[in-house]
């Protein structure tokens, strides 16, 4: 399988979005607006929207409150696979943090997993302001399947995607640069060319601020429907 012609144009006018053009983003506010489990429930689409998934214990929640300087905005848990809805959180009042539950935790139910696994699918095809994924990968772990297996599917559907790999303080940098690394060329059995990807750590804070500015490029761009043209 081959990346789609449409997403593959995504990721190379975000690279160049990224190395041309340079504005510093200051986070001034960030507020939890809503958590759901049904589309229709969503915050009307009218802001652009940034959407946060990974594989359970990935470092998620530490991520977005290193992003917005604000801990505790987002719950860390020791139960991996605690988080099951998709959380809203406004930023600057002109854009979304969309933090959506991890996958492959085997302790949930498998009902629990399909009924979530549809969920977020719905969200993830039909949502109109979503810009794109920032799919999280520990980079201290050797390519995982379920992160491979999902990073295909979203290549199917031609849905945008940026990788970020966390926890890079966990381990010197050459493990961490072998671990992308290898990732990168497990990812080039399904795609012609790699997305976008970031190195973070949410102790160092590494990373933050081009995640930011890259989110404000894209948000400089962004067209906002006329209410009442959405559905």
């Amino acid at each position: 399988m081959s990346i789609s012609i449409n997403t593959a144009t995504y990721f190379r006018i975000c690279t160049f979005i990224f190395l041309s053009t340079f504005t510093k983003m200051n986070i001034k506010s960030a507020e939890f607006k809503c958590s759901n489990t049904k589309i229709d429930k969503l915050p009307p689409p009218l802001l652009p929207e940034y959407a946060f998934i990974g594989r359970s214990n990935v470092g998620k929640s530490s991520l977005i409150n290193t992003l917005t300087q604000k801990k505790g905005l987002a719950k860390t848990s020791q139960t991996p696979g605690k988080t099951q809805l998709i959380n809203h959180f406004l930023i600057n009042e002109k854009w979304y943090i969309v933090d959506l539950p991890g996958y492959g935790f085997a302790k949930a139910s498998k009902n629990n997993r399909t009924a979530w696994e549809r969920f977020i699918r719905a969200y993830l095809l039909k949502r109109e302001s979503l810009q794109c994924i920032f799919l999280l990968i520990d980079s201290r772990l050797e390519p995982q399947k379920n992160d491979l297996e999902f990073c295909a599917w979203l290549g199917e559907k031609s849905i945008p995607f940026i990788l970020i790999y966390t926890k890079a303080d966990k381990q010197s940098n050459y493990i961490t640069q072998q671990n992308v690394s290898k990732f990168g060329k497990a990812l080039l059995e399904y795609f012609e060319e790699l997305p976008q990807q970031f190195i973070t750590s949410s102790e160092t804070q590494q990373g933050r601020e081009e995640i930011l500015d890259f989110i404000g490029e894209i948000n400089n761009r962004f067209v906002s429907p006329q209410e009442g043209t959405y559905y």
